[in-house]
């Protein structure tokens, strides 16, 4: 079995790229180390550091990238009918000149309609309240402000793809 079919697959769609880069340093954080010549210095005179050996306990994330909420249905689509779908899915609130938010979750819905999404946004085109109308799936709907927080990102991931046993978090209630 490949190393990538070890990760938990996460969906990022929004229309920034910074934004990509940002999920990929958060949920990634080996990858945002590069070891230079003092990191692997300090190495080895004081062997690894601890937030080293914690990061590699954690599960590791597999990230993809959406820039548009037509595209990131697709990608839905398609890793389901691989056999590889996502755990969670980071979804944008503002996309233009696309779908938004909203209507991109609509069409996941019929997709995946287990499928735990995050809606992200600075901005409050629908109220929390709305959305819960609309889609009423408390266990699979949270909300994250822009700007996020960095563990408030990696604690929902952590959350949203493990269940209580330490397994996959599909129809898992929290």
């Amino acid at each position: 079995m490949s190393q990538c079919a070890n990760k938990k697959r996460v969906l990022v769609i929004d229309d920034s790229e910074a934004i990509h880069t940002d999920f990929r340093r958060i949920l990634n954080p080996e990858q945002r180390r590069g070891q230079d010549d003092l990191e692997l210095l300090e190495e080895a005179l004081f062997g690894p550091a601890p937030t080293r050996e914690l990061a590699r306990e954690e599960p590791e994330f597999e990230v993809d990238s959406a820039f548009q909420g037509q595209e990131g249905v697709a990608k839905i689509r398609e890793a389901q009918t691989e056999g590889r779908p996502y755990e969670l899915v980071f979804l944008d609130y503002r996309m233009p000149p696309g779908w938004n938010g909203a209507e991109t979750l609509r069409r996941m819905r019929t997709v995946a309609p287990e499928l735990r999404v995050v809606l992200c946004s600075a901005y409050s085109d629908y109220s929390w309240a709305e959305l819960l109308r609309e889609f009423s799936d408390l266990q699979l709907l949270k909300e994250l402000r822009k700007p996020f927080n960095g563990q408030e990102v990696r604690q929902l991931a952590l959350t949203l793809t493990t269940s209580q046993d330490g397994g996959p978090a599909s129809g898992v209630s929290q």
